[in-house]
C-alpha cells in the first residue's frame, strides 16, 4: 500500500513539474509573438522614415532650384519648414531613445 501512495506522491510531483514547464513554455511563446509583432512596427516605421527622407531630399532639391531663381521669400519659407520638421523628428526620436 505504501508503495502505491509513494507512486502517487511521484505522479503528482511530475505533474507540477511539467505543468510549470509548460507554462514557461507559453510564457516564452508569447514573448517570442510579442517580439514579432514589435518588429513589423520597426519595420514599418522604418519604411516611413525612408519615405520621409525621400520627401527631404526633394525638398532640398526644390530649395536649391528655387534659390537659384533668386526666389528668396519661397527659399526661406521652406527653409523654415525644414528646419521645423527636423527638429519635430528630432522631439520624436527622443522619447524613443
Amino acid at each position: 500500500m505504501s508503495d502505491a501512495y509513494e507512486r502517487e506522491r511521484q505522479n503528482t510531483d511530475s505533474l507540477s513539474a511539467l505543468q510549470a514547464k509548460v507554462s514557461q513554455l507559453r510564457s516564452v511563446t508569447i514573448d517570442i509573438y510579442d517580439n514579432a509583432r514589435d518588429q513589423h512596427v520597426l519595420d514599418s516605421t522604418t519604411d516611413t522614415f525612408s519615405t520621409m527622407g525621400t520627401s527631404l531630399k526633394s525638398s532640398a532639391r526644390r530649395l536649391g532650384v528655387m534659390a537659384s531663381q533668386g526666389n528668396k521669400v519661397a527659399v526661406l519659407k521652406l527653409a523654415g519648414i525644414i528646419v521645423g520638421v527636423v527638429v519635430l523628428l528630432y522631439w520624436i526620436a527622443s522619447f524613443f531613445w
